[in-house]
């Protein structure tokens, strides 16, 4: 790890969406108007508001975004509740990369990829959604089609719906589902653990998996009852990141530490 990553490096925010009832997506550039840092696709930084507090959060816009960075938070607690009452052009604390991303530049390389992702669980998926879309365009060989399986409570929680229907479903097939009934909703509603083996996605695919513990726990057995094996599955689990440097151990699983073995973690591992 650089020593520089360890230092806070205070951001503007430039931008602000709002993507649900609870997400927001935030744009971030340094004081200098540039990126504060580059990263890799599912890596995360730390994000803080002084005398609030710090927290972990992925990064969701794409390497290859060479303006700015984004982060799509959900308001769940304290300093999440700060951020959402920010304004553009307020100043926050951030410092990083941190973690090992997704292997877009080794294991994905050239591979046909299926993302599936649960309610605010997309956020991490996205920074690798458009990069490798980004790549394709530069080189069509560079990865293989994309199959994206996204769902949430309903159509209101979908995070970054918009993109979806205007940019992804343009060139990678997109399947939507809710978990109940909505007026207004035409699409699939179920759960996506069952949506997944409706489906039956091709097995050569090569899978990326995010969102909340009991829907990746659920997603990862339907997916080997179809017949997946496990070095073909690859997930993070960032929401167990501390201190990200390996001092605090409150990541600990077994003889791992999420923040320096993860938070990207194939599931044989």
């Amino acid at each position: 790890m650089r020593p520089e990553t360890l230092i806070p490096k205070i951001g503007v925010v430039t931008d602000i969406r709002v993507d649900t009832p609870d997400v927001k997506t935030f744009r971030v550039v340094g004081l200098d108007g540039k990126k504060v840092f580059e990263h890799i696709p599912g890596q995360c930084a730390m994000l803080s508001v002084p005398g609030v507090g710090e927290g972990m959060f992925s990064i969701t816009s794409s390497p290859t975004n060479e303006e700015f960075m984004e982060f799509s938070i959900k308001k769940c607690g304290c300093l999440t509740s700060w951020l959402h009452m920010m304004d553009v052009g307020q100043q926050i604390t951030i410092r990083g990369p941190y973690g090992n991303g997704f292997p877009v530049e080794s294991a994905l390389k050239g591979k046909d990829l299926l993302f599936i992702a649960g309610g605010i669980g997309l956020a991490p998926l996205r920074s690798v959604i458009n990069y490798c879309r980004d790549k394709k365009r530069e080189n069509p060989d560079a990865y293989g089609s994309l199959h994206i399986i996204y769902g949430s409570r309903s159509k209101d929680d979908l995070v970054d719906y918009q993109e979806i229907l205007d940019e992804w479903s343009q060139d990678c097939k997109v399947d939507l589902t809710i978990d109940r009934e909505q007026e207004g909703w035409d699409g699939h509603v179920g759960f996506i653990p069952n949506y997944v083996k409706e489906l039956k996605p091709d097995l050569n695919r090569t899978v990326l998996i995010c969102g909340p513990p009991i829907m990746i726990k659920f997603t990862l057995a339907g997916l080997q009852k179809l017949g997946f094996d496990k070095t073909q599955v690859y997930t993070t689990m960032e929401l167990k990141m501390k201190c990200a440097i390996g001092k605090c151990g409150r990541c600990n699983i077994g003889n791992k530490y999420v923040c320096k073995d993860g938070p990207v973690f194939r599931c044989d591992e």
